[in-house]
């Protein structure tokens, strides 16, 4: 499989690389590209973006969670049809999973064998800038640096200063423009709707980066093995209920697929404004729960799925369908929830839980049996206090959980985890397996 291919990395976060590939996905697009996108890393919101300005949907790539063999899987499947794929890094190009290079940008250029453009914020140095591009560049030779984008340069004196002396090509130089720097909050970067600067990030870089080079770099990454899906799509044989809204939308798409591919129809549907549809299971992803409270306990939905959970209906939510499913969510004050399992969710003003998850089904109860893995990413401002009898099926190897290393906890036929999963085939057939058994009785 050949599909040109670029990885936008970073010295450092906040150096600007997310302006710079969006700004990219957005000028390629305009220029006529069919643009795959991707982000190093488990982050949800930086996607979003990704989607709204390419119109395809931006995956993540991730060692940690997929495996080697499983980015490549998802690259070689999301890149069908597409002229270019460009793939935006995370954190410092060589910061990986606890301090090594597991996960890193450099990491992910490895499996793709893919050329990388390196971001530098200029801001604050002149010829410093020599010294630290050519420490990346030297860092390790296995990375193929093809050339640096400048970021913030204060003038045209202040590029004159740089530009004579660079180890390696410039693909462009962007003058410093607060306007445009995306806004966050407390989990990240606003979510595309709430954004607007996505037209003129595009225009950015078609004014100030040599677009032409960008492509001909891409064009240079060699051809890549052809892997095939472990998991070959089979007929639909239950519906699984997904909600996605404002509230519920931290989900990773090869989820999504991989449910299909194991014989899921997906019914999405918004528990801020619908009914519960028809369906055999429910997926409660993450999202921002705690910015429509009021909204939630007042929908006819937290009823309905309150009473089909009862009814036996298999639930699997995360984080902030988590949060969902306890009785309550307390801040300033408590809003009532679907009260499905024992738990109530404070919410706290302090970060709980960041990093990579591994863990191992220790418990019965659940949808998913002893024994099954669990990889994936935590990320919260929330604490739960569950009942002294609650139920853990899942326990830690990595990662805080909900308690002291105890994750998902259940009642009925729900299950409910700090963990956004990322899904094994195993993981996904088990799912599908007990929406089949639901629809049977």
């Amino acid at each position: 499989m050949t599909i040109p291919r670029i990885i936008i990395a970073g010295t450092h976060s906040g150096c600007g690389k997310t302006t710079v590939a969006s700004g990219i996905m957005g000028a390629l697009t305009k220029n006529g590209y069919t643009v795959q996108p991707f982000k190093v890393g488990p982050d949800f919101i930086d996607p979003t973006h990704h989607t709204r300005i390419c119109g395809r949907v931006s995956r993540n790539l991730d060692p940690f969670m997929m495996g080697e063999e499983g980015c490549l899987a998802s690259f070689s499947r999301a890149s069908a049809g597409a002229d270019i794929a460009v793939i935006e890094g995370v954190m410092g190009m060589f910061d990986g999973v606890d301090g090594s290079d597991l996960s890193s940008t450099a990491h992910v250029a490895r499996i793709l064998q893919a050329p990388v453009i390196l971001v530098v914020d200029a801001k604050g140095m002149s010829r410093s800038i020599h010294a630290l591009i050519k420490g990346f560049i030297a860092f390790d030779p296995t990375v193929r640096i093809a050339g640096v984008i400048v970021n913030r340069t204060g003038s045209k004196r202040h590029r004159g200063m740089m530009e004579p002396s660079l180890a390696i090509p410039s693909f462009g130089w962007i003058p410093r423009n607060d306007d445009i720097a995306m806004k966050s909050r407390h989990l990240g970067l606003l979510m595309a709707h709430e954004s607007g600067s996505h037209d003129e990030m595009g225009s950015l870089i078609a004014e100030h980066c040599d677009l032409g080079a960008i492509v001909t770099a891409a064009k240079n990454a060699p051809a890549l093995p052809v892997l095939q899906d472990a998991t070959s799509r089979i007929a639909p044989r239950a519906r699984i209920g997904v909600a996605r809204d404002h509230a519920f939308c931290f989900y990773y798409q090869d989820n999504l697929d991989l449910l299909c591919r194991s014989g899921a129809e997906l019914v999405f549907f918004s528990p801020l404004q619908d009914r519960l549809p028809p369906v055999d299971a429910l997926y409660l992803g993450g999202g921002y729960p705690e910015l429509y409270l009021p909204q939630l306990e007042a929908a006819a939905c937290t009823g309905d799925i309150s009473r089909a959970a009862g009814d036996g209906l298999p639930v699997f939510a995360e984080c902030g369908g988590l949060m969902y499913l306890t009785r309550e969510v307390t801040g300033e004050r408590s809003y009532r929830m679907t009260g499905i399992l024992p738990a109530v969710t404070e919410m706290t003003k302090q970060i709980q839980a960041l990093g990579y998850v591994k863990g191992t089904v220790t418990g019965t109860g659940s949808f998913l049996p002893q024994g099954r893995i669990v990889a994936g990413h935590e990320f919260h401002y929330s604490r739960l206090a569950s009942d002294k009898d609650a139920r853990f099926v899942v326990s830690l190897s990595r990662g805080k959980g909900i308690s002291d290393g105890k994750d998902g906890l259940t009642a009925a036929n729900t299950l409910g985890m700090y963990t956004h999963s990322y899904f094994s085939p195993a993981f996904a057939g088990d799912f599908v397996d007990a929406a089949v058994s639901f629809s049977r009785t």
